[in-house]
């Protein structure tokens, strides 16, 4: 684990090597309320699964990386993807790489590629939003009641060193009205590297309406559908996930 300076924050940063450093890495991008270390062993199975570095990090304000102004913009997505990723591949020497996302982190995903500003060899989105629906503002408006009544907050607290704004920057910005017409279908045309697109069926943040309009958008686009999943594919379906993942990665040029 290090810290990396990047664009005025301290971001925690780990990489896994198994030796294929002329090969592009994966770099992995978390959820909203996702971090480092609550990605459990899942880089290192896929390190070792795709034969590549995988490379994971904390965006600012989570996990051990260090805070960031509160409260989000609408754009926030747009700043990370356009702004903070760029330099961060930069400081660790990373020129093409393959971006593994997960819901928000999936969305920041595409943003950078469809910018067309950097290469991307190519793109792995877990339950990606390109669109913000109904079922994604319920389950977002019943995890804030959660977080008030349950014990969500001592759950995240062992992954976050501050769990309140890590928690509430990204619930208020989802429930906040003006975050209702964020759509980054634009974006997305933009995309042109290779897409492998997961999407669980019974993911309750998301429909999968959200994958196929990424199918109908992009030029290059591969679709998993994964029965008795949810918002998390590789914590619900790994050996799946995995195994797409393998074979997305084998066809890259």
């Amino acid at each position: 684990m290090a810290l990396v300076d990047v664009a005025g924050a301290r971001l925690e940063v780990e990489r896994i090597d198994v030796g294929r450093g002329d090969a592009s890495p994966v770099v992995m991008l978390h959820e909203g309320l996702g971090s480092v270390a609550m990605w459990r062993d899942f880089p290192h199975r896929v390190a070792h699964a795709v034969g590549r570095d995988v490379i994971v990090y904390s965006r600012a304000g989570y996990g051990r990386s260090s805070p960031t102004p509160l409260p989000r913009g609408v754009r926030y997505m747009h700043d990370e993807a356009l702004s903070v990723l760029p330099r961060l591949l930069d400081e660790l020497g990373v020129g093409r790489p393959i971006l593994l996302g997960h819901s928000d982190g999936a969305s920041i995903a595409l943003i950078h590629a469809g910018a067309g500003k950097r290469p991307v060899a190519g793109l792995a989105l877990m339950a990606p939003h390109v669109i913000v629906e109904d079922v994604s503002i319920d389950s977002i408006a019943a995890a804030k009641v959660a977080w008030r009544t349950t014990d969500l907050r001592a759950r995240l607290m062992r992954y976050h060193d501050d769990v309140d704004a890590a928690f509430t920057g990204w619930n208020d910005i989802w429930l906040h009205p003006d975050f209702r017409a964020w759509n980054i279908e634009a974006e997305v045309h933009g995309v042109r590297c290779p897409v492998l697109a997961i999407q669980g069926e019974d993911d309750e943040y998301g429909t999968m309406d959200q994958v196929e309009r990424i199918a109908r958008l992009a030029p290059d686009v591969e679709l998993a559908r994964l029965a008795d999943c949810r918002h998390s594919p590789h914590r619900d379906q790994p050996d799946a996930v995995l195994e797409a993942l393998v074979r997305f990665v084998d066809r890259l040029p």
